[in-house]
Formats: C-alpha cells, structure tokens, sequence
C-alpha cells in the first residue's frame, strides 16, 4: 500500500462518488477505479457499497476512513517536521560558553536564534577555550564562544562583536576621581589578570599592550575569570582591565573608566568557533543569527 491508494480512498470516501473524486484529484475515472480495487484487494474486505448514487462506506470503510486520516496527518506532520529540520528550525543545538561574554552578549545572541527558532533545543556547556576546541573535533558542542583565536586547523571562526577595554577600580581608588585614566596608570598599580589557563589568552594581550607602551605591569594576581578579576578589585587587589561586556558586574565598590589615550589595539574580538566541515542546517541558521548580530552591534552610535 503507498501513500497514493490513501488519498484516493480519502478523496472517494469524503466525495461519495468517483466522478466528483476524479475531478478533485485530476484524474480520469477509470485509473481511480481501479486504485480503489487493488486497495480492497490488497487488504481483502470490501470498502464500498456501489449504489445507484454513488459510493457509500462499508462498516470496515468508516474505520479504515479514520485510520487513513490519522495517517495522513502523521505523514504531513512528519513531513513539515522534517522540512524546518533541513532548514535548522528543528533539532539541536551544543553551544560551549565561556568568559566575560556570557555577562551580556552571549545571551542576547542566544535569545535572538530562540526567538526565531524556537523548536530547536539549546543546550549549554561551561568550558574552558582548549575544552572548546577537543570538543568540537570530538562532535561533543556544534559551537563554542571565545576571544583571542589564531587560525586553526579545522576550525572556522565567525566575529560576533568587537568590545573596548576599560579598567575596573576600587571607588576609593584615587583613580576613580577621574572621568578617564591614563593607560601608563596601570604602571603604578598593582594589576589583577584573567584568565588563567591556555594561552594566547587575555592575559597576553594585557601584557602586549603594556609592553607598547614601555613598561611591565606589577601584576598582584592571574585569575580563572572576569567575575573573580572585578570580586578582586572590589576587595582592593588593584586594578583590572576589563572588556566592555563586564561592566556588566556591578559589584559594590568598583567602577569602571575609559582610558583617555587607549592604545590603538585596546579592544578584544568575541568569536563564534565551529567545525569548517559541520554541513548541519542548525548550524548555518545560527551563524546567520551570529551575522544579523554584529551588524546590529556596528550600527549601535
């Protein structure tokens, strides 16, 4: 039995009549009729009571009527489901977050593929950039968030947002009196770092700004995060440098200030990482959600 011998039946049943059924499906008479044979046949009881009239359902007709409905309907259903699967509105996807990026990017980014995909299960994963990285070749995560990416063999990247650098200080710091603070400040105080781990990381690229300007940073501590870098500063470990994504901390205590002569390369990328050979349909709607995002973030004042 296939599909078609179901909309024929279907067609004669609702009709009463194989005249009217032919027109509505666009067939002749005589191929319906014989449809409607090799479907009795095939299941070996009588659907129909031929009359003067037209057709008229056997007892068996009315419950096989029903099943064939119910059929119907799961086979569209089916269908539709698998449509918006091929077109990455169904399914799932393993994002890997990690970093300052969750406090106010990541979540809009987020927020932003639900809305628009609502039947696709999100599902989040802490890890660090290197858990990132195994898990993505292992086909553990389908994307992961990072900073301070170089290329990678296997590994694509999308930018997200580009975020500048700001220094989060202690309110009775002296440093907070001032509307922006000279880069060269952070010579003079002891410097909190984040994170800890893989390199190159933040930490790094801190260091390397630092360098440019010709000194080396007293640092008091490395960190594992932002979140522990700026409970730091609030406790009066130093200063931190900051992407713009953690002022989002408002922890008693600390305020966060532009530099008035940041140097030219004071700002840090977010990326989206993701498998260059991932062929999933999730995935390239949610990089196009990734793309809608930072051309809403570039057109920001």
């Amino acid at each position: 039995m296939d599909l078609r011998h179901l909309r024929y039946f279907i067609a004669v049943a609702e009709e009463g009549n194989l005249g009217r059924a032919a027109l509505r499906l666009h067939i002749s008479q005589p191929p319906l009729t014989r449809q409607i044979q090799q479907l009795e046949d095939e299941l070996g009881v009588c659907l129909f009571r031929r009359t003067p009239k037209g057709m008229e359902l056997t007892q068996a007709g009315e419950l096989f009527l029903e099943e064939a409905r119910n059929i119907r309907a799961v086979v569209e259903q089916a269908t539709e489901r698998t449509q918006r699967a091929g077109q990455g509105k169904l399914g799932r996807l393993d994002v890997a977050i990690f970093g300052s990026a969750i406090l106010d990017a990541i979540p809009k980014l987020l927020l932003s593929f639900r809305n628009t995909h609502p039947e696709v299960k999100v599902v989040l994963h802490t890890m660090t950039k290197a858990e990132q990285l195994d898990a993505l070749r292992q086909r553990r995560i389908t994307v992961g968030f990072n900073r301070m990416l170089g290329p990678m063999a296997e590994i694509g990247t999308e930018l997200v947002t580009t975020e500048s650098l700001l220094l989060a200080v202690h309110e009775r710091d002296p440093l907070s009196a001032l509307p922006a603070i000279p880069f060269r400040a952070l010579a003079d105080n002891p410097v909190v770092l984040f994170p800890t781990g893989a390199r190159p990381n933040f930490v790094d690229k801190v260091m390397a700004l630092c360098h440019e300007r010709g000194f080396e940073p007293l640092v008091s501590q490395e960190v594992g995060d932002a979140v522990t870098g700026v409970a730091l500063v609030a406790s009066g470990f130093g200063v931190c440098l900051v992407p713009e994504s953690a002022t989002t901390l408002q922890i008693p205590g600390v305020l966060y200030r532009p530099f008035v002569d940041a140097p030219s390369q004071a700002f840090v990328d977010l990326s989206c990482v993701f498998r260059v050979d991932d062929q999933s349909p999730i995935l390239r709607a949610f990089l196009d959600t990734v793309r809608a995002f930072r051309e809403r973030q570039s057109a920001r004042p």
